[in-house]
């Protein structure tokens, strides 16, 4: 089929589903540590600090790379959860794509900039961004993931060749001083800091960087989390770069980053929302549809890991569902509250298993970037 996908929401035909294969640590380097927070509310303590994490010893410099190597049995279960999900979308004649494989020994790559590990392309929604009928390569935010849309290239070309336009946002240079630290404080307490960035010959100041998961498709419209200077600047390129086919809408600092466990559009008309206040943040065109607020999760919602694992998904992360259609809403089968609640407001629920979605930081919308929806270019905002 030739890509379409303006929203999340009306009947879904194809979507990309990422792999968990070839997960074995995590690295957390700078350019982690400002990426990592669950709002600008200043709650804290569902991801430990720099402190707990790196043994203080050591006395490394604070912005190199650290791996922290995750337990195989973790990984074998994503993994088995990863093809659950592929199993379900196909039972409901969803046609399932999937990315290239990590091939063995991948472990770490490198630009003129700066070295990274390799992370296996799980949570798609990231660095892609579907609109309409074209494919955007968005710049991305975290080091280790700089080349994760290469494990696409097959699934994007088969697209091209249909028709899809296929653009790549500019690619950061990501040095030390490419981010902008300078309100981390304020506005997001949970983020480490970098320490006395380093200074390289390759410096070219603040650049534009950002994700898809921070932004919100509806048709004609697209609304985009902006929380720091580099969210700005590639806010300003989608803007010229849409101008005349969509409308860009500006949103500030809702979250740190990642929008799409804090409000999803379920259908015209109705918003899942983490809580009520988020409606204060949208455009004033969505402020009267129906919210649907599911109760907060509690601790036992999620499984419990030893030894200060870190936590990188926020509590809320079981609001990252996935719609096959205005009325049927793929949940983690482990949030039997969010799935009375939806079930309650008339959709049709399809639970799933998906046990270790904070340590893997995703959920379904997070592993998956939907091509081919029936939707176009509607004005939902009228």
């Amino acid at each position: 089929m030739r890509l379409n996908s303006y929203d999340d929401f009306t009947p879904l035909k194809e979507i990309v589903l990422g792999s968990a294969d070839g997960y074995r640590d995590r690295v957390r380097d700078m350019s982690f540590d400002m990426f990592i927070s669950d709002n600008l509310s200043g709650a804290r303590g569902y991801y430990p600090s720099l402190s707990t994490w790196r043994d203080s010893e050591e006395r490394r410099h604070r912005n190199d790379p650290d791996r922290l190597a995750l337990r195989s049995r973790f990984l074998d279960e994503m993994i088995e959860d990863v093809e659950g999900i592929a199993d379900r979308l196909t039972e409901h004649g969803i046609t399932v794509h999937r990315p290239l494989p990590l091939p063995p020994g991948l472990t770490a790559v490198a630009t003129p900039s700066f070295g990274a590990a390799v992370t296996p392309p799980l949570n798609l929604r990231d660095n892609t961004l579907i609109l309409g009928d074209e494919i955007i390569e968005t710049p991305p935010t975290l080091r280790d993931r700089y080349f994760e849309t290469q494990f696409l290239k097959p699934v994007f070309l088969d697209y091209f060749r249909a028709g899809a336009r296929w653009t790549t946002m500019p690619r950061p240079m990501m040095t030390d001083h490419s981010f902008d630290p300078a309100n981390v404080d304020i506005a997001a307490p949970n983020i480490e800091a970098p320490l006395q960035p380093r200074d390289s010959p390759l410096d070219v100041g603040l650049e534009p960087m950002i994700d898809g998961a921070n932004c919100l498709r509806l048709g004609r419209d697209l609304i985009v989390n902006v929380s720091n200077p580099n969210h700005a600047l590639a806010f300003d390129w989608l803007e010229r770069h849409l101008d005349g086919r969509f409308r860009v809408h500006r949103m500030e600092k809702l979250t740190q980053s990642h929008i799409d466990s804090v409000v999803v559009p379920l259908r015209p008309g109705t918003l899942l929302l983490r809580d009520a206040g988020v409606l204060d943040y949208l455009p004033e065109a969505l402020r009267g549809w129906d919210v649907v607020v599911p109760p907060p999760p509690g601790i036992d919602d999620y499984p419990q890991y030893e030894n200060d694992d870190p936590i990188p998904a926020s509590p809320y992360i079981d609001l990252n569902v996935l719609s096959l259609d205005e009325d049927t809403v793929m949940v983690n089968d482990a949030c039997k509250t969010l799935v009375a609640t939806l079930e309650q407001h008339g959709f049709t629920v399809v639970p799933v298993r998906h046990r270790h979605r904070r340590l893997f930081g995703g959920g379904f919308h997070c592993f998956t970037l939907d091509t081919v929806r029936t939707g176009g270019a509607e004005d939902y905002l009228a």
